[in-house]
């Protein structure tokens, strides 16, 4: 048989008693022998190179060592030193068997997508000029390929074509959302590439513009006009790409989605493009997993291209999540995959998975304790707080800061009890959510994470003493 790995994990006292849980059930799977050192610290994420320069000793028979992924420092130093490799691992021990699953893999490919992003600027000549150049900008950010004007029915905008032009010069792709002859005029005028839409009331004049149009049917029911207007644009030599028209729920919903199958049929080499806000603006539901839905829809189909928008606050993030849909999709389809432990970027509201200490490990925990520091957990449908003062748990933060307070009234000032309020309030939301709580770290809302500076590092960055860990 071929000699296992033998691999030593560094780790502080607090941890050792869950790392320990981990490996004795990962590493018969994975097929590796471990040991395990603690060095004179109470939390792992307190460890940097030279302190484990200084303090570790390394068993007999070791192949090579992992550190804990918040390690500070040049992990070269420590394998010049010690004449073996030293590897950082994940943030969070619990995440070791994904580690190991993935350490050979390539990562992901998400790079690639079909599908084109048209971003409206919806009811624009209502807005500033500023705000016109901020939001296609912050569309273009979010991975819009073209930023539609929106013009307003039945209104002329006499400025199409100068505010067209600055998001030309700003270089930014245009397409005009208009009916109306001089906004579409002026807009082509000053560089606009696509015109929305074409259907029988305009199309004797806007296929003479030069630029490709979206045909629509005269009425979304009415399929065999798209067909006249189809005929008519291909003779004159205007190029096209049709929108059958995605209606909302409630309106015709599902019998807009066989026209979409219709299209692809009868029409197998056109471009087809769907409006998507007619779904996301229209329904009162959270918008990410609807967009992977509308984006699996388009891929199948070969759908190249659709119109979102970000009008209404449940979808402010609708457009950078149609860019990560596309991605996810086109891998999957691509792949003969499911759309499954690929990205976890579109998983915002809840987390893809919990990690939990249990309950013997927490009571170990607590039991080894012997600073003021407290430590927040949030599992068991309950927040745990604890410090060498006691262990104290319960659903209630404010009974629960009553409780540990009186415990040792002179421990906390202002400073440490905004931040126990703060992580505190983290964690109830992780608890009411279903999402992963980790003191001092940001709670995990997919790609619209934000990153947070935590108090340890806070405290080092201001020259504080680091070795009391987060109070």
């Amino acid at each position: 048989m071929m000699k296992q790995e033998r691999i030593l994990f560094v780790t502080g006292r607090l941890a050792e008693f869950s790392l320990r849980g981990v490996l004795d059930k990962l590493a018969p799977r994975v097929g590796f022998e471990f040991e395990v050192v603690v060095l004179n610290v109470q939390v792992a994420a307190l460890m940097h190179v030279p302190l484990i320069q200084r303090r570790l000793t390394i068993p007999a028979g070791i192949d090579w060592v992992m550190l804990p992924g918040l390690c500070k420092g040049d992990l070269q130093t420590l394998t010049d030193h010690f004449g073996i490799p030293f590897k950082r691992g994940p943030k969070d021990h619990f995440d070791l068997p994904e580690y190991f699953g993935q350490a050979d893999r390539p990562p992901k490919d998400l790079s690639r997508y079909d599908i084109e992003i048209l971003a409206e600027i919806n009811h624009a000549p209502f807005l500033t000029e500023e705000e016109i150049l901020r939001q296609a900008d912050h569309y273009r950010e979010n991975g819009a390929d073209l930023i539609d004007v929106g013009c307003v029915p039945g209104e002329s905008w006499a400025r199409t074509g100068e505010i067209v032009k600055k998001l030309v010069d700003a270089g930014h792709r245009i397409s005009i959302d208009s009916f109306e002859r001089s906004e579409v005029e002026a807009a082509v005028a000053n560089g606009a590439e696509l015109i929305l839409s074409c259907n029988h009331t305009n199309l004797d004049w806007v296929s003479r513009l030069g630029v490709e149009v979206v045909a629509i049917p005269d009425v979304p029911s009415d399929f065999e006009s798209l067909h006249a207007i189809v005929d008519q644009l291909t003779k004159q030599g205007t190029p096209f790409r049709i929108d059958p028209i995605l209606e909302p729920i409630g309106y015709g919903f599902a019998a807009s989605l066989e026209r979409y199958y219709r299209a692809r049929k009868e029409f197998p080499d056109v471009e087809i493009m769907m409006g998507i806000g007619n779904l996301t603006e229209l329904t009162e539901v959270d918008t990410a997993g609807m967009n992977v839905l509308l984006a699996a829809l388009c891929q199948e189909l070969k759908i190249q291209s659709v119109l979102a928008t970000e009008v209404i606050n449940w979808a402010r993030s609708a457009i950078g999540e149609f860019n990560h849909a596309r991605r996810l999709v086109k891998y999957a389809i691509d792949n003969q995959t499911l759309p499954k432990h690929v990205d976890y970027q579109l998983v915002m509201l809840r987390d893809p998975k919990l990690k939990e200490l249990g309950s013997e490990a927490l009571e170990n925990l607590a039991a080894q304790i012997r600073d003021p520091n407290y430590r927040i957990f949030a599992e068991e449908n309950a927040l745990h707080v604890m410090n060498r003062d006691g262990y104290w748990k319960g659903t209630d933060p404010f009974e629960l800061f009553d409780q540990f307070q009186a415990a040792n009234p002179k421990d906390l000032d202002a400073s440490h009890a905004f931040y126990l309020g703060y992580e505190m309030c983290k964690a109830m939301t992780a608890l009411t959510l279903g999402k992963q709580y980790q003191q001092d770290q940001p709670l995990n809302w997919g790609f619209l994470t934000q990153a947070e500076l935590s108090a340890l590092d806070r405290r080092r960055e201001q020259g504080e003493d680091t070795q009391c860990g987060p109070r």
